[in-house]
């Protein structure tokens, strides 16, 4: 078997990339700027790039599997050259969002849900076989803290008490090597979550005492978050990630026990995930 695993820089998949070369199965590493990557030895590379479709046929030569991100823009055009090369297996890694009622009005989630569909036409014409991993949110989101608690200051809070699932990126990693090397799991949709629902505030203590380091916050309106961050992010987005943290304000998330089915190990806490990744918060 041969697997591509996309988007090869990203956290998920190139945790991926390291499960599959220590089990003996080959992969190739694909990215719009494959140049940039760093995969085990003898692990070959390839440029996909997601946004240009003349990219994907030779990407798919001689593939079995696939590991997919979730760009839309050309998932169908993906689908399309996929069962032309002969590809058996797609693992799309989706989010839990597309569970909203909204999901498809949803500027986060809209992306997420037409890869999907796009996956799921093809897999009932008889293209190929789908899987569509569902994580929550994504511990590696508490980065976005870093800088101001390494200058120890702490990140401004519209919703300090919203709710969340963390998980750890090598879970996720781990569920799409199970379903990639196990047949039987196949075809599904497995929605994923860590093993706790934790505020924004319970996440920063966590950080506090993992790292031995003040983990302070500040709450500002919806208002003034929205207007600190038109920099970088869309107003759509912007919007969204308010709606949904207002959702979640007071509410626990509810869980799962997916990642334990799937890789026969309960998911990483937070707290290990903070070990893990405990530099990037220190100065």
């Amino acid at each position: 078997m041969t697997v591509l695993v996309t988007g090869s820089r990203g956290r998920v998949a190139s945790t991926l990339l390291g499960l599959l070369d220590a089990a003996g199965i080959k992969a190739k590493a694909a990215s719009k700027n494959p140049a940039d990557l760093s995969p085990p030895p003898g692990v070959d590379v390839v440029r996909c790039d997601l946004t240009d479709p003349s990219t994907f046929d030779t990407a798919l030569t001689g593939v079995d599997s696939v590991f997919l991100y979730a760009e839309a823009g050309h998932a169908e055009a993906f689908a399309d050259r996929a069962r032309t090369a002969g590809v058996e297996h797609v693992v799309l890694l989706s989010s839990s969002s597309v569970l909203a009622p909204d999901a498809a009005e949803n500027p986060i989630a809209a992306s997420h849900l037409a890869a999907e569909r796009a996956l799921s036409a093809a897999a009932d014409a008889g293209a190929f076989e789908a899987t569509h991993l569902q994580p929550g949110a994504f511990a590696t989101n508490a980065l976005q803290w870093s800088r101001a608690l390494r200058a120890g200051r702490g990140p401004a809070l519209p919703h300090p008490h919203s709710y969340g699932d963390p998980i750890h990126e090598r879970d996720v990693a781990e569920a799409a090597f199970a379903v990639l090397s196990e047949p039987r799991l196949r075809g599904s949709s497995y929605l994923l979550t860590g093993p706790e629902s934790l505020t924004f505030v319970e996440q920063l203590a966590i950080l506090a005492e993992v790292t031995g380091r003040p983990a302070p916050h500040t709450v500002v309106t919806p208002e003034e978050w929205k207007e600190s961050v038109t920099g970088f992010m869309p107003e759509r987005f912007a919007d969204a990630l308010l709606s949904y943290w207002a959702t979640h304000d007071g509410r626990p998330t509810p869980l799962t026990r997916t990642v334990e089915e799937l890789t026969g190990h309960p998911a990483r806490a937070f707290a290990t995930w903070a070990a893990d990744h405990a530099e990037d918060f220190r100065p």
